[in-house]
């Protein structure tokens, strides 16, 4: 299959012996779609040096393909342990019907939580990783440059925070009607106010970073979540950044933050990440969604930017 193209397959069938004393059978309710990253895999563009770094967790194939990508399901135990029968889970399984896995690897979903809204798991992972990363002070003054679904999921999470300042900023001006649901404030690029004392940057464009610099304060960070695939980026270091003293960090969900690897886990996070999603505001991150057997169409259309928007949900079982 070549970059830009996708395609169902049918499997070997899945064996009809019960599963393991440690595995499950999980029938797929949900799915959703990664923008970011799903669509530079359905490119070809993962850089070679990320091929090993940048494998999802059943990923089947090598890149830059053809492969088998994904990582945001939910779905139900239908064999297994006994205290998982009939549970709905979440787990790091790509967009596939059903699928056997170990019982460690599924986390179940709380009952307060919807299970069309736990497809948002990893990507609130990706935020609670991040504001561990920098976490916000009391006072603070902290832009969130990009409205796509993780920085609207990092916005989501900062309007919990008392005492602290928080604009979402993109160049789409309808985002803001997701901002008032959010909580939090909404300005164009343009229009932002500046003196931020942090800035998490997640629109994945060079212009943004930039942008995300000049919003700085004097010593101010930018933590920046994009990822640019084989994209270079251009920042204007002579300008604010040095006589500023400003800081410039990454922030990736593959490692928990060094400021808590001594008493967290990654198994802890997601737990977490799925409890955070008994806030109802979560569902206006969901905008689109589509059947199964329409999702090499939804690919190619998310990648040429037919169908903008933020998570889109893939929906399983008879129409």
């Amino acid at each position: 299959m070549s970059p830009g193209k996708g395609e169902i397959l049918t499997p070997a069938r899945l064996s009809a012996s019960p599963p393991a004393s440690d595995e499950c059978l999980v029938r797929t309710l949900y799915s959703a779609v990664s923008r970011g990253t799903e669509s530079l895999v359905f490119q070809g563009r993962v850089p070679v040096s990320q091929y090993q770094k940048m494998r999802a967790p059943f990923q089947e194939g090598d890149f830059p393909g053809p492969v088998k990508y994904g990582y945001l399901n939910v779905g139900k135990v239908e064999a297994g342990p006994a205290e998982l029968v009939g549970r709905t889970v979440f787990s790091l399984y790509p967009h596939q019907t059903h699928f056997r896995a170990r019982s460690a690897s599924l986390t179940p979903v709380p009952d307060e939580v919807p299970p069309e809204r736990a497809v948002l798991a990893g990507t609130v992972e990706t935020a609670l990783n991040a504001l561990w990363d920098a976490p916000p002070r009391i006072g603070d003054r902290i832009a969130v440059v990009g409205a796509g679904t993780v920085g609207c999921c990092v916005a989501a999470l900062l309007a919990k925070f008392p005492g602290v300042a928080v604009q979402l900023v993109d160049i789409a001006p309808d985002r803001a009607a997701i901002a008032a649901v959010l909580g939090v404030g909404f300005a164009s690029p343009a229009q932002a106010a500046g003196d931020c004392d942090l800035v998490f940057h997640t629109s994945a464009t060079g212009s943004g970073l930039r942008r995300s610099l000049e919003l700085l304060a004097p010593e101010g960070s930018v933590v920046d979540l994009s990822w640019y695939g084989d994209r270079p980026v251009t920042l204007p270091l002579g300008e604010h950044f040095h006589s500023g003293r400003l800081t410039l960090r990454s922030s990736q969900v593959g490692a928990l933050a060094p400021g808590v690897r001594g008493r967290r886990t990654t198994a802890g996070r997601l737990e977490l990440a799925l409890g955070l999603l008994k806030d109802a505001a979560f569902d206006a991150l969901i905008t689109d969604e589509s059947h199964f057997d329409e999702l090499p169409d939804v690919m190619a259309d998310i990648v040429a930017g037919r169908r903008p928007g933020l998570c889109h949900r893939i929906l399983y079982g008879r129409r």
